[in-house]
C-alpha cells in the first residue's frame, strides 16, 4: 500500500466563489458562467492571474457535448500571459487534488482551481449512463436514479434505514439550504410532508434527489507565507486522499463504502475530533454511508438508524451540510469543489477548527475523495 497522502508542505484553501446554481443557465455559456467565479475568487484575496503559478480544471466533454471544452474554458481566466495549466475529466475536487500534490512538490507557491458543468442542455440520464462499464451494464442505459434506488433498497433490506430517514436527511439540508444565498432548493417541509410524495424510483421520491443544476466554482490553493499573507485564517489542507470501488455495482455491496472509509483513515480524519462535515451525497439514501465511512456517524448527533443520518449534524459537536450540500444544488462537475469551498468559508469564519469535505463521482458513490481542512498547521 502506498504511504498516506499527509501533507509535507503547509498548502491551505485561501478563497473560494460559486456561481448562483439554477437549473437552467440559457443565456451565458461555459466561459461566461465562469468569467464572474474566477473575478470573485480572486478579488476576494486581493490578487490577479499573475499572482498563482498553476491552474487546473475540473468538467467533463460529455454534459458540453463538444472535444477539449476546457481549452475553451480557458478564455474566463485568460489565455496571456501562459500559465502551466492541466486538466481533469473529473469533479473539480479531483483538480484540486492535482494542484495539491504540485504544490507539494514546491515548485509553485499558489494554484487556480476551478470547475464548470451544464446539465440543462442534454438528457443527463442518458449522459451519466456513459460513465458505466461499457460492455455489460452501459448498453442497458441505466439512469442515475435507478442505480440509487438500488442503493436504497439494498439499505432498507438490511435494516440499516428507512424511507422515513431519506426524508429526515432531505428535510435537513433543504432546511439548511435556506441561508445559503448560491443554492438552487431550500425549504423548510416536515418528514410527515415529504413522505407523502409519489415515488419517482422506489423507494426514493422526490425529495431525495438532486436537483438538475448548472453551476461553476474556483477556488484558491496557497502554501506556507503565501496562505497566511493572503488569508488571515486560512483553511489548511492537514490530509487529502481518494479512492474507487470495483466499476460494477453488483459486485460489491451497496450499504457500505470501503473506498471512503480508506481514504479517510489516509487523509487522517480519526486524527481529531471534527467540528463539521460537507458530505458530497447526491441522494438523501446515501448520506448516512458516506458519516459511516468516514467514521462520522454517531458524533454529535450524526447518524441513527444504523448510520443512516436519519437526523445527523442536529447534535452539538458535528454540524453535516451546513451549506445544504448537493440536494440543495448539484452541478455535475462542481459539487464535490463545493463541498471543500463551503468547509474552508466555515473555518475562514471561525464555525468551525476541523473540517471534513467529501467528494464523489460515478454510480453509487463509486469514486471518493476525502480532504482534511484544519485552522492550525501543526508547528506553524
Amino acid at each position: 500500500m502506498s504511504p498516506a497522502p499527509r501533507a509535507r508542505r503547509p498548502v491551505a484553501v485561501v478563497s473560494f466563489a460559486q456561481a448562483h446554481n439554477v437549473r437552467r443557465e440559457d443565456e451565458r455559456n461555459e466561459v461566461e458562467m465562469l468569467m464572474p467565479v474566477v473575478a470573485e475568487v480572486f478579488a476576494n484575496i486581493g490578487i490577479t492571474k499573475d499572482d498563482v503559478g498553476f491552474i487546473c480544471s475540473g468538467s467533463t466533454d460529455y454534459l458540453v457535448g463538444g472535444p477539449f471544452s476546457f481549452v475553451t474554458a480557458l478564455d474566463a481566466v485568460g489565455v496571456w500571459p501562459p500559465r502551466p495549466e492541466s486538466h481533469v475529466e473529473m469533479d473539480g475536487a479531483w483538480a484540486l487534488y492535482e494542484a495539491w500534490v504540485l504544490l507539494q512538490e514546491g515548485e509553485v507557491d499558489a494554484a487556480l482551481v476551478y470547475s464548470f458543468g451544464r446539465s440543462s442542455p442534454g438528457n443527463l440520464a442518458e449522459v451519466m449512463a456513459l460513465q458505466l462499464d461499457p460492455y455489460t451494464l452501459a448498453p442497458l442505459w441505466p439512469d442515475p436514479v435507478s442505480l440509487a434506488a438500488l442503493q436504497a433498497r439494498a439499505l432498507i433490506d438490511a435494516g440499516k434505514a428507512t424511507e422515513a430517514d431519506f426524508a429526515s436527511v432531505a428535510a435537513r439540508n433543504r432546511k439548511a439550504a435556506l441561508s445559503n444565498p448560491k443554492a438552487q432548493v431550500a425549504h423548510d417541509r416536515s418528514v410527515e410532508e415529504l413522505l407523502g410524495e409519489e415515488y419517482v424510483v422506489a423507494p426514493l421520491r422526490r425529495h431525495a434527489l438532486p436537483p438538475i443544476t448548472d453551476g461553476a466554482a474556483a477556488v484558491v490553493l496557497a502554501a506556507g507565507d503565501t496562505a497566511r499573507r493572503w488569508c488571515e485564517r486560512p483553511a489548511w489542507i492537514t490530509g487529502i486522499d481518494h479512492r474507487i470501488e470495483t466499476h460494477a455495482p453488483g459486485a460489491r455491496d451497496l450499504t457500505v463504502s470501503p473506498s471512503i472509509a480508506l481514504a479517510a483513515e489516509r487523509a487522517g480524519v480519526g486524527d481529531g475530533p471534527v467540528d463539521l462535515a460537507e458530505v458530497h451525497a447526491p441522494f438523501a439514501s446515501q448520506e448516512g454511508i458516506v458519516l459511516e465511512a468516514l467514521g462520522l456517524a454517531g458524533a454529535g448527533g450524526a447518524g441513527g438508524n444504523g448510520g443512516n443520518g436519519g437526523n445527523g449534524g442536529n447534535g452539538a459537536g458535528l454540524s453535516v451540510n451546513p451549506s445544504g450540500g448537493a440536494l440543495a444544488a448539484n452541478p455535475m462537475m462542481t459539487a464535490g469543489l463545493t463541498r471543500i469551498g463551503e468547509a474552508a468559508t466555515r473555518i475562514w469564519s471561525g464555525d468551525a477548527n476541523r473540517a471534513v469535505a467529501h467528494a464523489t463521482s460515478g454510480p453509487c458513490l463509486q469514486q471518493n475523495l476525502v480532504c482534511v481542512l484544519d485552522a492550525a498547521w501543526e508547528g506553524a
